[in-house]
Formats: structure tokens, C-alpha cells, sequence
């Protein structure tokens, strides 16, 4: 089985098909155990998720109910008195053991991005930026058992985004930098990282003005909403860029314009005719 949680909830079988894993209140139970990434979450914590602070007198009854449910779905196979492999019950509770899960393999990927040489990098970033579909945990984004896992998840899909930059930097490729990081800027107008590296990508396609401009909307925006000057790391990127340090890397050569030369060589012009004047006539 494949869990998807880096957009809506889903469960794929081995063939790619979806698996129905109930109503609302069942989807929870499974999501609660997926965000947990294989710790045990206990039947009172699940029963207080499901239900909040009020649960019914039949909650524990009707979790219990929910979670044989999920391993009926999770689980075809299993015959009927076998032992859950997946859903496991220890007290004082119940644990996913998942090997699929998409949030696990894009923490991976984005995580070794780090220590791989640009190609690679970029090849593992991309492969795991590609498994994003929406919002993580879409449908429970905002549930105070979901805050922090959703919170983790999108801090370090810009940590991908960021890498997937270098990397590109790296590879000498600046161009197919900025239309991404303009979206993410716009999107994320505080993090810092991605107006560097915009900034840094534009100088690097020899737009100089542009890249100062951009590092001025940074300082703009960060006084507007924080009330603080941009980082050493932009001042230091801006003065750079104002005195074109070699460390800044390549900038595309100027191209200068030299007068063509004529290739075949001019026809003298005429002489001028000896003119005429009318009412004389020649001698």
C-alpha cells in the first residue's frame, strides 16, 4: 500500500488503484496514525481527536470499530484471524507500520539533496518536489494534532525549493531560477534564502539593476512586516553586486556591436554632368 499525504489523504493498492478508507471520522483515525510516522499513539488520544471534548460513551466502542475497518482496507489479504502487520495494536494504543509513505520519501530525498553533488541534487529535489499535490494533510491542516507535522512538511519543501535553486546555480543554469523563485517570493515574502538566491540568479543573467531592485523589495518587505533591516547576508550580497566581485560567479560577456564593414567595394559616383543652359547653345 502507498499513503499519500502531501495533498489530500490517499491510499493506493500495488496496481495504483485507490483504496476506500471510510468516512471523515475513520479518515482521521488514519491520518492521526500517519502523522505519528510509526510511534504509537494511544486509544485516548486518537478518541479525543475523533471527538474533541466531548466525546460519546460509545467512542471507544466506535474507534475500535473504525481501526478494523482501516485494516480490513489497508490489509486484504490477511486472512481472517491473522495478525495485523500494518495497523498494529501495543498499548496503550495502535501504530502504523507503513513503508510507503510519500512524506517519508521526500524528507529523504530533500535531506540527502544536501550532502550530493549539483547534478545529483537537482535530480533528487525535483523527484521529490514532484511528489507534492496541494497543501500537506489537506482535509486537516488545521488540526492541533496536525499543526506540527504540517508545519515541518512545508519548511522543508522551501528547503527543497532553495536546493533546487543552488543546484541549478551550480550547474551554471540561472535562467531556470527566476520564474520559480518570483512565484516564491511572492509567496513567501519573508524567508530570506529565496530573495538571495533570485537576486543572485538575475546578476548571474547579467541583469544587474534587476537583481538590486529585487534585494530593495526584499528590505522593503521585511521593514514592512517586521520592522527590521535585511541580514548580513543580503547586505553583504548587495554590496557585492554593486562591486562586482568574481565570487558572485559567471556573468554573461556584454556584447558589443562593431560597424560592419562594406564587403564589396564601392562604385564611384558619376562625375557630374556639365549642365546645360537653356537659351545658350554649346560652342
Amino acid at each position: 500500500m502507498e499513503f499519500r499525504v502531501l495533498g489530500p489523504m490517499e491510499v493506493r493498492d500495488a496496481d495504483g488503484a485507490p483504496v476506500d478508507v471510510g468516512g471523515p471520522r475513520q479518515r482521521t483515525v488514519l491520518a492521526r496514525l500517519l502523522v505519528a510516522g510509526g510511534r504509537v499513539v494511544s486509544v485516548d488520544a486518537l478518541i479525543e481527536d475523533v471527538y474533541g471534548d466531548a466525546p460519546p460513551v460509545s467512542a471507544l466502542a466506535t474507534v475500535q470499530s473504525y481501526v478494523s475497518h482501516l485494516r480490513r482496507a489497508i490489509e486484504p489479504d490477511r486472512p481472517a484471524r491473522g495478525r495485523p502487520r500494518v495497523l498494529v495494536g501495543r498499548p496503550p494504543g495502535y501504530t502504523l507500520v507503513a513503508e510507503n509513505v510519500d512524506a517519508a520519501r521526500f524528507t529523504d530525498l530533500v535531506e540527502r539533496a544536501e550532502f550530493l553533488p549539483p547534478g545529483q541534487a537537482l535530480a533528487a529535489v525535483e523527484q521529490a518536489l514532484a511528489l507534492w499535490r496541494g497543501s500537506p494533510y489537506e482535509e486537516f491542516w488545521d488540526a492541533p494534532w496536525a499543526l506540527t507535522e504540517v508545519s515541518r512538511l512545508r519548511e522543508l519543501r522551501l528547503v527543497a525549493v532553495e536546493r533546487r535553486a543552488q543546484a541549478l546555480l551550480d550547474l551554471g543554469r540561472p535562467q531556470a531560477v527566476i520564474a520559480d523563485l518570483e512565484g516564491e517570493t511572492a509567496a513567501d515574502p519573508l524567508r530570506e534564502r529565496l530573495w538571495y538566491l533570485l537576486a543572485l540568479a538575475l546578476y548571474r543573467t547579467g541583469r544587474q539593476a534587476d537583481a538590486l531592485a529585487v534585494l530593495r523589495r526584499a528590505g522593503n518587505t521585511l521593514a514592512a512586516h517586521l520592522g527590521v533591516r535585511p541580514g548580513p547576508t543580503l547586505r553583504a550580497l548587495e554590496d557585492d553586486i554593486l562591486r562586482q566581485v568574481e565570487s558572485l560567479g559567471p556573468v554573461p560577456p556584454r556584447v558589443v556591436l562593431e560597424p560592419v564593414e562594406a564587403s564589396t567595394p564601392q562604385r564611384a559616383m558619376p562625375e557630374p554632368a556639365e549642365r546645360a543652359v537653356l537659351g545658350r547653345d554649346r560652342p
